[in-house]
């Protein structure tokens, strides 16, 4: 057993010591082991251990200072002489356990992976990877899965709450996925820290109490003859998907992907495979004889699968028909007209809501709905559709026409 010193080494004394073992005082074998060259110094338990000598790193000096270095001494020497425990031991039992539990940002790899396959384009991978790595990776993704709990995913979540709240409210839900990927996993146990009821939402305000819902930028029904005559009276292919967009009452990545081979202009039909819609499942649009005459006007561009190519060949960017409105100096968005749409369907036609609803391929909430429900309505759409675009080709009473100001014959 080492001999306690008699003489306890000082702070100010520790960076002129020569190479060599210094016994440091006041706790029995802890020693600072200086290197050959003068450049190391560690600090070293000598202890004995199941009946034999051992020597345990407490790590380096200066990062260790000295009375940190009596104090894990102290420590180590508690579990052995009064717990019976090997320190040197159990510490590489928990460096084993830690490497064997895999880091939130491998679990969130993995996750991903795994719902790839569910998704219906990259983009979501993307949309997945982007918010992680921007949001979460820097706070929590090198910690071992097992050890993010509340407190961790708030330290993520909680700056940008009431800035962002819909970002974070994704990453909240990516977090909770992957956690919940983790456990199935085997690689954490105990309930999900990152769910909302029951733990988050006693730590957060509710997202709709900080957070203004902002809608979709419209138009109102009334005005919209002006404004198709102001956008008919634009060139370009933007300006005709758009025309379309609103006649169809589609979605604007509907349109801007539509190809000819879905298309079906004897029959006045369009039909939208379910890998391109939002809800996943195919989606028949009635046209209308000024959606086919558009269509029919449309010139086709050889080699391109596209209804509406891009002046450079491919799909039109998200940004195209948004273009079109900024030109035109609209204060609407794309997908505003379908808001649009609706509220004429619900203010001056006559038609019922869940024709409306599905010609906007709207989610069925009713379970008793669904159940009865077989067809699409498609040949009553046709009528709703048409008597959409005589609505709007109909000049309303003098006083209720917005008008546009063309600021340019590109679109």
């Amino acid at each position: 057993m080492p001999r306690k010193p008699t003489k306890a080494l000082s702070p100010a004394k520790l960076a002129t010591l020569p190479p060599g073992m210094h016994a440091a005082g006041e706790v029995t074998g802890l020693y600072l082991r200086v290197s050959a060259s003068g450049t190391a110094r560690n600090w070293i338990l000598r202890a004995v251990i199941g009946g034999r000598r051992r020597d345990m790193g407490l790590g380096g000096w200066p990062d260790v200072p000295l009375a940190e270095a009596r104090e894990r001494a102290r420590a180590a020497r508690r579990k052995i002489t009064e717990e019976g425990v090997d320190p040197i031991a159990e510490r590489q039992a928990k460096r084993a356990d830690f490497r064997s539990i895999p880091t939130f940002k491998w679990c969130a790899e993995q996750t991903i992976a795994a719902k790839r396959p569910g998704w219906k384009n990259a983009k979501h991978a993307d949309q997945w990877a982007n918010t992680l790595e921007t949001y979460a990776f820097p706070v929590i993704g090198k910690m071992p899965v097992d050890q993010v709990g509340v407190p961790e995913v708030l330290a993520v979540v909680s700056p940008i709450w009431e800035t962002k709240t819909e970002t974070a409210k994704r990453v909240r839900m990516r977090i909770e996925a992957v956690l919940a990927w983790a456990t199935v996993s085997g690689y954490r146990t105990g309930d999900n820290p990152a769910q909302w009821r029951g733990r988050l939402e006693h730590s957060l305000a509710p997202p709709n109490k900080v957070a203004k819902i902002e809608h979709h930028a419209a138009l109102p029904y009334t005005d919209m003859h002006g404004f198709m005559l102001a956008l008919r009276a634009r060139d370009g292919i933007a300006a005709r998907a758009l025309e379309f967009a609103i006649l169809t009452a589609a979605r604007s990545g509907e349109v801007r992907g539509a190809t000819w081979a879905e298309i079906d202009l004897d029959r006045a039909v369009w039909t939208i495979p379910a890998d391109r819609m939002k809800a996943g499942r195919e989606h028949r649009v009635s046209l209308s004889p000024r959606a086919v005459a558009l269509l029919r006007a449309v010139p086709r561009v050889a080699g391109s699968p596209y209804v509406f190519t891009a002046p450079r060949g491919g799909m039109l960017s998200d940004m195209a028909l948004s273009a079109v409105l900024r030109r035109m100096e609209v204060d609407a968005v794309p997908h505003g007209f379908r808001s649009t749409f609706r509220d004429w369907a619900a203010e001056v036609s006559s038609y019922p809501n869940e024709m409306a609803e599905m010609a906007l391929a709207h989610a069925i909430n009713s379970k008793t709905e669904k159940a009865y429900r077989r067809g699409d309505m498609l040949a009553k759409r046709a009528k709703m559709m048409a008597d959409w675009s005589d609505y709007i080709d109909t000049r309303p009473a003098a006083g209720n026409v917005t008008p546009f100001r063309l600021t340019s014959r590109t679109g």
